[in-house]
């Protein structure tokens, strides 16, 4: 868990994805997270977290429907939803807190 606090204290955006493999709306935002990476370059950080390999920081978070997307800025969360979101959207949300 020590590293996780590290990801989230950085100064830009971290946008945060926990996921599963098996699970299809998880799996449907590769792409999406994909390109949402891209359109920031360095501005911001895109990290996948999968709950299966993570159950404890999961559990911490109370991560229950996947794909669970955060955002943390300065170690502080910012936004937080549970299912797909589209690529525009989510690029839309963290230029808010660049």
């Amino acid at each position: 868990m020590s590293k996780f606090g590290e990801l989230i204290e950085a100064n830009v955006p971290v946008l945060l994805d926990f996921y599963t493999d098996w699970n299809e709306p998880s799996a449907s935002m590769h792409p999406v997270l994909r390109d949402v990476a891209a359109a920031l370059g360095d501005k911001a950080r895109v990290i996948k977290i999968d709950v299966d390999k993570n159950k404890e920081l999961a559990d911490a978070l109370r991560v229950k429907g996947l794909p669970t997307l955060m955002i943390y800025k300065k170690g502080e969360m910012k936004w937080r939803q549970s299912g797909e979101q589209d690529a525009n959207t989510l690029i839309g949300l963290v230029k808010e807190y660049i």
